[in-house]
């Protein structure tokens, strides 16, 4: 057995006055999710300490009868610590001797078993949070691979980590955030792989958060950990695929598991690492690399595809004779760059209402806003065709980004590029494609470089970039996570 870490006031040997500090500490009596199931066990009362709702019954009652038992076949005279420690049939039993561990626990979802006579609690892990099972993520969906995905359990999560990752050298450490809330929040790494000095920052940063709770869970942590501010980009990256967070561990990267949050942040990551997806590499490596390359000018056009074409409405003259074509044939009385905002917050309505729309209607939504506002604006000379043809081609760029918060990162700076360029026509777009260039590479996240491996340049990790290589060609872990061990496989030869 464990020692569970002691806290501040001692458990007294009276069960009476456990009781009555779990009336005033845990609202025993007033909560009708707490109870406590008193028992005689060789005429010493035993009280068993539970919330409904987050423990196994069937654990429980087994629990009770091996308890009850103990009056038919031991005598009054019996050690009953040694005896209860010896029926509690579970693979989890811990001990305590401090009562304000014995609140935090039961309200946890564990159970507390106190004696007459003893200043030591048993705690048992009966633990069965409501939830559902492991499924396939909406937003990283695969043709091919696992359909197992995170869920709100960090018991589950850690188990579908672990299924992957069968090495003695995985940690999961656990750290309890918030005053009241006490979530359970894990820091998951290779004990002989992942950085010391990020593990240090991470565990100073966790410690450090004095908050109430975190209901909203691994969100909350990142603002506390990154300290992001007002900055679009995403400084860390999520996911709810297993594989993907043992994919990362592996190559040293340290994840952090938050209790009801069904994804995991992956530490550090570059600008890179939000643009890659897990079928990627579930293809040959040849198909891979189009995929990827499909993805990069996917990203490259939610960002500067209205941009440019704003620049050459505005100047027709840098237009080749042969691309003529590519401007306004029609004129109407609304700017184009307001019709282009127009149209960018248009589909964004569609997404918002995508999302609260229930799923059966959300079809008849799509085609409804597809067929009849996108060509009735048309006809009405609210937009110019050529608007949302670009407008839309920008859109699906935007949905190509597997990250989300990238996603919504680029549209911002993409309709902030869309302002400067409209109003200073070509020096607009060069200085604000430049200060974007620039704000993303002197980015930090975790005193990582996040233009990492083309700023600062490493041929090999850029190469890694550019193309899929074959898992059997990969020889070193990337250098940007400093990893103890580079070597992921000794190399040929």
């Amino acid at each position: 057995m464990t020692q569970i870490q002691d806290q501040k006031w001692p458990i007294p040997e009276s069960v009476n006055e456990i009781e009555h500090y779990m009336k005033q500490r845990a609202g025993l009596g007033v909560s009708f999710d707490i109870g406590v199931r008193k028992l005689k066990i060789l005429k010493k009362d035993v009280h068993i300490y539970y919330v409904n709702g987050l423990c196994d019954t069937l654990y429980i009652i087994q629990l009770i009868e091996e308890l009850v038992d103990i009056n038919d076949h031991e005598k009054l005279s019996t050690d009953l610590f040694k005896v209860i420690e010896n029926r509690l049939v579970n693979q989890s039993v811990e001990q305590t001797k401090m009562l304000d561990t014995v609140v935090d626990q039961v309200l946890s979802g564990l159970i507390a078993v106190v004696m007459e006579g003893e200043s030591t609690a048993f705690i048992i892990d009966v633990r069965s949070y409501p939830g559902r099972s492991p499924q396939e993520p909406d937003t990283e969906k695969v043709v091919r691979g696992a359909r197992d995905g995170f869920v709100e359990n960090i018991v589950l999560n850690t188990g579908l980590t672990r299924r992957r990752i069968r090495d003695g050298r995985l940690r999961f450490e656990m750290l309890k955030v918030g005053k009241r809330s006490k979530t359970d929040v894990a820091l998951g790494y290779l004990v002989d792989v992942a950085d010391a000095d990020l593990l240090n920052i991470l565990r100073k940063e966790l410690k450090a958060i004095d908050v109430d709770g975190i209901p909203m869970g691994d969100k909350t942590l990142e603002e506390f950990i990154v300290k992001q501010g007002w900055n679009p980009f995403p400084i860390v990256r999520y996911t709810e695929r297993a594989d993907v967070a043992a994919a990362h561990l592996l190559e040293g990267h340290v994840i952090i598991y938050c209790d009801t949050s069904p994804s995991v942040i992956i530490t550090p990551t570059t600008f890179f690492h939000h643009v890659q997806h897990a079928e990627e590499f579930r293809e040959s490596p040849a198909a891979g690399t189009f995929v990827r390359w499909t993805r990069f000018l996917g990203v490259f056009t939610s960002i500067f595809l209205l941009p440019l074409w704003m620049l050459f409405v505005l100047e027709p003259s840098m237009l080749p004779e042969k691309l003529s074509f590519i401007g306004p044939n029609e004129q109407t009385n609304i700017p184009v760059v307001i019709q282009l905002i127009l149209a960018d917050f248009g589909i964004e309505f569609l997404r918002m209402a995508a999302i609260h729309t229930p799923t059966p209607l959300s079809t008849a939504m799509g085609l409804i806003a597809a067929v009849l506002i996108g060509q009735i604006a048309i006809d009405v000379g609210l937009f110019v065709p050529e608007v949302i043809l670009y407008v839309a081609v920008a859109g699906i760029g935007t949905f190509t980004t597997p990250s989300y918060e990238l996603g919504v990162a680029n549209k911002i700076s993409r309709m902030l590029l869309l302002i400067v360029t409209a109003a200073f026509h070509l020096p607009g777009f060069v200085i604000g494609g430049t200060l974007l260039f620039l704000f993303i590479v002197h980015m930090r996240a975790l005193n990582t470089p996040y233009f990492w491996p083309f700023l600062p340049f490493e041929p090999k990790g850029f190469l890694q970039i550019v193309f899929r290589r074959a898992i059997p060609g990969s020889y070193l872990r990337p250098s940007i996570v400093h990893p103890r061990n580079r070597f992921r496989q000794p190399p040929k030869g």
